[in-house]
């Protein structure tokens, strides 16, 4: 297993949470995710290596932005 943290800008209340969780989990691979949502920190795990384009996509279709 393969975890990664990313940080995403602009969630501020639990269905933020959701959204971006349903979104990044609906991805090829992907075991678990759990998000901080005072700091943004989005932390994705995986079965293997994850292409950064894909989380950014999945994060835009959820309404946020991956930082960096």
């Amino acid at each position: 297993m393969i975890a990664t943290t990313y940080t995403v800008s602009g969630m501020t209340c639990s269905h933020c949470v959701t959204s971006v969780s349903e979104e990044v989990g609906a991805i090829a691979g992907v075991t678990g995710v759990v998000i901080d949502l005072p700091t943004g920190a989005v932390t994705v795990t995986s079965a293997g290596p994850l292409a950064r384009a894909q989380v950014r996509a999945a994060v835009e279709e959820a309404g946020y932005q991956l930082a960096g």
